[in-house]
């Protein structure tokens, strides 16, 4: 069952832990047969959000809401269950100065 993992951080947070680390662990989950995709996201500055009303098309710089962490980046993994995937989950770097969202991806029916 596939997981996407999403790493949450404090603005301040968001160069704690070293690129070279989480690469590190990302090559390990591709490694183990585990990692699916991922990537690490620019500031919250550079977003852009947008919704579609009745039609019409609103855009708005920045996230949708004001929060102390921000969407810093995710993994998308390969777990036999939760628990393998907390398991996973617990050892992704920002882990220790953030947090990590765990999801199950939904298939989409037809």
């Amino acid at each position: 069952m596939k997981y996407l993992c999403l790493v949450y951080l404090a603005e301040d947070k968001l160069h704690a832990v070293p690129d070279r680390i989480c690469k590190s662990y990302g090559d390990g989950l591709r490694d183990s047969g585990h990692w699916v995709d991922g990537a690490a996201l620019q500031p919250v500055h550079t977003a852009t959000t947008l919704r579609v009303r009745n039609g019409q098309l609103s855009m708005t710089d920045g996230p949708f809401a004001e929060t102390k962490e921000q969407l810093a980046g995710f993994y998308m993994i390969d777990a036999k269950d939760l628990d393998e995937a907390i398991t996973l989950a617990a050892k992704i770097p920002p882990a220790t100065v953030g947090s990590i969202e765990i999801r199950p991806v939904r298939q989409l029916q037809p």
